[in-house]
Formats: C-alpha cells, structure tokens, sequence
C-alpha cells in the first residue's frame, strides 16, 4: 500500500528517524483539524520526489 500511496510517509519517517506510521496519523490528524491543508503538502512533496527519482536516473521526463 504504501509504495502505490507515493511512499511520502516512509521517506519523511526515514529522514526524520520515526516511524512512518506516526507520520501518516499526523497527516490524518492535522488534515482533519485544518480542513485538509496536510492533503495539498502530501502531495506536493510525492510530486517533489516523483521528479527526484527521475533526476536521479538521469531520464529526461518531458520527452517521454
């Protein structure tokens, strides 16, 4: 499940050395606190290592 939900919670949790389910019930505590906010910053960073991932194999992602 996880690598299909873009794998943001596990890099965060790595990065920040916790585990990667307490990352994902701070994003679902705080989106339902604020109204969905953490939604948009989840999905600009799956957005932001989606593009990492193709810089790093060095692949040209606009001719594709």
């Amino acid at each position: 499940m996880e690598k299909s939900a873009f794998g943001v919670c596990s890099y965060l949790g790595r990065k920040m050395g916790i585990a990667s389910s307490r990352v994902r019930l701070y994003f679902i505590y705080t989106s339902f606190i604020s109204m969905g906010s953490p939604i948009i910053i989840y999905l600009f960073i799956a957005f932001w290592l989606n593009v990492k991932k193709y810089i790093k194999k060095g692949k040209n992602m606009i001719w594709e």
